[in-house]
């Protein structure tokens, strides 16, 4: 058989290019919303880290934050994938699909927290006292004038962070859910043939992740324009 032929079995033969279409939605959904939930933990674990505030001598937002952080990067999201579902989500009616973006998500946040502090560590000191001189509260100096900085100096770096997420997805097969990487296995128990159903899902990634580089990059580039606008 050709490499045509095996193209044409695995890709058009009986409509499969239906099953990489359902699983490139799954991937792209879980991947989507768990940079949204990793997003949002990331700037509470970030401001979390670099809180000042005590009760005694002890610095509780701080710790919380690092210990969060310290176990989520200190372990596999395979293994904490498998622990969402089979320790907290034991229930048989909870969605695959919203265990895989709890899991993401929350490990996701853990980079994005890092990538996040050092972005605002990296903005001049001196950008706080100026706001606050201008008679702004630290919360409103954080929010108007500290953050907005931050974000251009964390861009690359939280454009990789979601370009890795993409790829980590592929493991969500092991609690059964049919993504991208899960439909190559199904199409190749019925075409009796790996190594197409695989260039292609490697093919399809590869456009998304190329695709994600450029857009960000677009948007580092417009960034710098308005700076020097």
């Amino acid at each position: 058989m050709s490499i045509f032929d095996k193209f044409y079995q695995a890709f058009f033969a009986s409509q499969r290019y239906l099953l990489y279409l359902e699983g490139l939605g799954i991937t792209l959904a879980i991947t989507a919303c768990s940079i949204v939930l990793g997003t949002v933990l990331g700037i509470v674990a970030s401001l979390m880290k670099l809180s000042e505030w005590k009760i005694g001598r002890l610095k509780l937002p701080q710790l919380i934050a690092t210990v969060y952080i310290d176990v989520i990067r200190g372990t596999p999201v395979m293994v904490q994938l498998l622990i969402m579902y089979m320790v907290v989500f034991t229930s048989p009616s909870t969605s695959k699909v919203f265990v895989s973006i709890m899991a993401f998500g929350i490990n996701s946040g853990a980079y994005i927290a890092e990538i996040i502090r050092a972005g605002i560590m990296a903005v001049d000191p001196g950008q706080m006292e100026a706001g606050r001189s201008l008679g702004l509260s630290k919360g409103q100096t954080m929010q108007h004038i500290i953050l907005p900085q931050a974000v251009k100096n964390i861009l690359p770096t939280y454009a990789n962070e979601f370009i890795v997420l993409i790829k980590e997805t592929a493991v969500v097969g092991y609690i059964g859910l049919q993504d991208l990487t899960k439909m190559s296995s199904t199409i190749t128990s019925r075409t009796y043939e790996a190594m197409m159903p695989l260039l292609i899902i490697a093919a399809i990634y590869l456009m998304l992740t190329m695709g994600l580089s450029r857009l960000f990059g677009w948007m580092e580039r417009r960034l710098r324009r308005s700076d020097r606008g």
